[in-house]
């Protein structure tokens, strides 16, 4: 593949060369014709044209063979000794190659002599060299130029695969933190009844499930995000009972956004675990999803009743959840997000979080029906 690679770009650099000097051509062709008139022996167009091009291709074929060789003796540091000497001998002997080719295709194609071969090549040697020189330069501009490219294209698939890396890394990290919490709670409930245990178990597996069939995913539509969430709810709502109210509050036209899979989760535990579940009295969690005012963020909310965060504990902040929320999203937005958790004028805690509204199809995970 790299191969063929290197040769459709072989060949591209000798169309582009050879194209560039038949534009030369006819402009010398106009500058030949001209002054023919100006010296009063005009010539017809079709003899100026082909003089020109003869001349042009044989630039053309020299500029190919001054790339060929650019690139195995380069003017390198340290390389020097031994490439100056080797373009020296290769301009001198690609003007000389020239100055035969032109003689004897000036005498095929247009039909008279020129003058001898010492003339022809001792009279352009000096512009041969200059040619060669401005060429060689062009040549070692090209190279360094397609080498920074390589290079930012090799940066660019490191910093793809670092960030996927990471990505996997961060969620690896999240999901076992809320399925362990689970299952303490499940087996909190077991002694009791068994009933209520395997509606948990049975939950959970829809977890186990929704997680594994995104593995790879890290965004799916908020439908999708909402449909994921469910078996939690049902979790936890099993194990408060009436202490937990759950109130969604999701636009419709936000359903098929685009937002990190795993994003609510983690909040709406946040929520129940310091909002919720330390007192005694029923507690509320909302989750809400709207457009934002200028219909280009999707802003989505999860707000509890609690004690607010200046009554939690510093470790709030800092939790395996609301850190790989904050990691998670700066690696999928690159600041192109809001992500913040606050007290709420009325009371409790507010998640409050905006991406920019994108619209997705399904990921083909997670099925049900979302949250209304």
């Amino acid at each position: 593949m790299a191969e063929e690679q290197r040769k459709r770009q072989g060949w591209l650099e000798a169309a582009v060369i050879f194209a560039a000097w038949t534009v030369f051509g006819l402009t010398l062709a106009s500058q030949f014709h001209m002054q023919s008139e100006l010296v009063g022996r005009p010539d017809r167009w079709s003899d100026s044209l082909r003089a020109a091009l003869i001349d042009a291709y044989l630039w053309a074929l020299s500029t190919v063979a001054i790339f060929w060789l650019a690139r195995r003796v380069p003017l390198a540091r340290g390389r020097l000794l031994v490439g100056v000497p080797v373009h020296l001998l290769a301009a001198v002997l690609l003007g000389m190659a020239r100055a035969v080719c032109k003689i004897e295709l000036t005498r095929l194609v247009l039909g008279f002599r020129t003058r001898p071969f010492p003339v022809v090549f001792w009279g352009s040697v000096s512009q041969d060299l200059i040619y060669y020189a401005l060429l060689l330069g062009i040549a070692y501009a090209v190279f360094y130029h397609d080498r920074y490219r390589e290079r930012e294209r090799a940066a660019e698939r490191l910093a793809a695969g670092l960030t996927e890396a990471r990505l996997l890394a961060l969620k690896t990290q999240l999901q076992p933190h809320f399925l362990f919490n689970t299952l303490n709670a499940i087996s909190a409930l077991i002694p009791p009844e068994a009933r209520p245990a395997r509606r948990m178990v049975a939950h959970l597996g829809d977890l186990l499930r929704i997680s594994l069939e995104h593995e790879e995913t890290h965004e799916v539509t908020l439908r999708e995000e909402l449909a994921s969430l469910q078996p939690y709810l049902e979790i936890e709502q099993a194990r408060l009972e009436e202490r937990l109210t759950v109130v969604t509050a999701i636009a419709p036209e936000t359903l098929d956004a685009r937002v990190p899979h795993m994003l609510l989760q983690p909040l709406v535990e946040n929520a129940i675990r310091h909002g919720i579940a330390p007192r005694v009295a029923p507690g509320t969690v909302a989750i809400s999803a709207t457009i934002g005012a200028d219909g280009r963020r999707v802003e989505l909310e999860v707000r509890d009743d609690g004690p607010g965060v200046d009554g939690r504990a510093a470790a709030t902040r800092r939790g395996v959840g609301l850190t790989n929320v904050r990691s998670r999203l700066e690696q999928l937005y690159d600041g192109q997000h809001r992500f913040a958790l606050e007290n709420h004028p009325d009371g409790g805690t507010v998640a409050r979080i905006s991406l920019p509204f994108h619209r997705g199809r399904p990921a083909g995970g997670a099925s049900g029906r979302a949250v209304e």
